[in-house]
């Protein structure tokens, strides 16, 4: 998985692998707005390197899924439709989506952030993470922890389908092989 476009310099490698169905790259795409992105993700590629990356990865061969994440209720999860209709259109072949987490300290950084770049919007966005959470910035329940529950969590996983469906994800599922796999022969080696 990476959110930069500089996989694109080893297309050679990764094709190779592609050829014999061993490997997709995870592109993540958190908001297709270029503002936002500097905002949230100052040191990662711009959304449309993003997407010219997924481009140039499919014209080549090499199959793309396009993860949508991190979901940030009240403040991208509005755009979960554009960017998957941009991935399709770029050549992804499938997607998936996480909410946001926020384990540990990690929520008070969040907070801060908040803060400092959306006031007008802080309480508005933390109150749809809590919906999420079960009434807390984060939930480790297994099954929840990724999609989150509730109402708010319930319409993303919705308008995510439905975006994937529009897109013809539906049920593409990459399939990978270990047809090429060899196990290394003899007995393993001492650690010291």
């Amino acid at each position: 998985m990476t959110k930069n476009h500089l996989v694109t310099r080893d297309i050679d490698i990764l094709r190779g692998f592609a050829e014999w169905d061993g490997i997709v790259v995870a592109v993540s795409i958190t908001t297709l707005d270029p503002a936002l992105r500097m905002k949230m993700e100052p040191r990662t590629s711009e959304p449309q390197l993003r997407l010219r990356a997924v481009e140039e990865l499919s014209r080549n061969g090499i199959p793309v899924i396009v993860m949508v994440a991190p979901v940030i209720p009240g403040l991208t999860d509005h755009e979960i439709p554009n960017i998957i209709k941009s991935a399709a259109d770029a050549g992804a072949r499938s997607a998936g989506f996480i909410m946001l987490r926020l384990p540990y300290g990690v929520s008070d950084l969040f907070t801060a952030w908040l803060e400092r770049h959306f006031p007008d919007t802080k309480e508005k966005v933390l109150n749809r993470i809590r919906d999420v959470r079960g009434g807390k910035l984060n939930s480790a329940e297994f099954h929840d922890r990724m999609r989150g529950k509730g109402i708010y969590a319930e319409q993303a996983r919705d308008l995510f389908d439905v975006a994937c469906r529009k897109a013809g994800f539906d049920g593409n599922k990459i399939k990978l092989s270990t047809a090429h796999f060899t196990r290394p022969g003899g007995t393993q080696l001492d650690l010291f």
